[in-house]
């Protein structure tokens, strides 16, 4: 027991222990070998040879974690153990392995939606910087605020595309079609609106439809702020708990 207790402190990210460093580090590194292929089109031989090395490595470290969640769980170990593979970090683990085996074997051939899963490798990267764990953390304590903001979003993106849906009935000379020819137009320009994008490829050209739209984009400039402002307000004052916990 002892023994895993050394190794979980190892593999655990941002001890202060040198052997934890290297290990972080090894591990930063094989995160962005796995990452490299997903930026070209075309697959270089050395990718294949990125793809193995990033897979050794994330197995070693999927293997080591599950070895050490007996030592890190409050719980019975041959619960922790057992439960392991189901938790979500483990999942995102494992399926970000998956599409290297489709290199190694036909057998695996149905992982061949490698490119999309291989995205997955990106999140591991949450075990190892601690601004975005502790973002992370306080999307997960103010998640009742940001559901409610989320669920205003949405009700507002709806009834505005309604609006607009009903409101905007000029033609297009071009494709002698309305602007807005069905409802997911209208969503779709609500949303663009909402969040202050405006791609500018679907808009209203009515006086009508204008007014609509500059209420909408004021409106949406206000909800948008608010959960940039409960995000930011809990970033700081988890970085004043952080600070607080390791003077005491």
């Amino acid at each position: 027991m002892e023994n895993l207790r050394r190794l979980n402190y190892i593999i655990l990210p941002r001890n202060d222990n040198k052997l934890s460093k290297v290990y972080d580090w090894i591990m930063l590194v094989a995160i962005v070998m796995g990452i490299i292929p997903l930026m070209f089109r075309s697959q270089h031989p050395i990718f294949i040879w990125f793809d193995i090395i990033s897979c050794i490595c994330f197995v070693i470290d999927y293997i080591l974690r599950w070895i050490t969640v007996g030592v890190r769980t409050k719980r019975s170990p041959w619960i922790a153990y057992l439960t392991y593979p189901f938790t979500p970090m483990a999942i995102i683990d494992l399926l970000s392995i998956l599409p290297t085996l489709s290199l190694l074997s036909p057998a695996f051939k149905m992982a061949r939606i490698s490119r999309l899963l291989k995205i997955l490798r990106v999140v591991k990267i949450i075990w190892y910087f601690k601004s975005l764990e502790i973002i992370l953390s306080v999307i997960k304590k103010q998640r009742k605020i940001l559901y409610a903001v989320l669920s205003v979003a949405i009700f507002y993106t709806f009834i505005t595309a309604m609006i607009m849906f009903n409101a905007e009935e000029e033609i297009n000379p071009e494709t002698g079609e309305f602007f807005f020819s069905d409802f997911f137009d209208a969503f779709y320009w609500a949303a663009c609106t909402l969040t202050t994008v405006g791609y500018g490829d679907i808009y209203p050209i009515s006086d009508t439809g204008r007014v609509i739209s500059i209420l909408s984009s004021f409106v949406g400039i206000a909800i948008i702020a608010l959960p940039s402002g409960i995000i930011t307000a809990g970033y700081l004052e988890e970085l004043r708990n952080n600070k607080e916990k390791t003077k005491d």
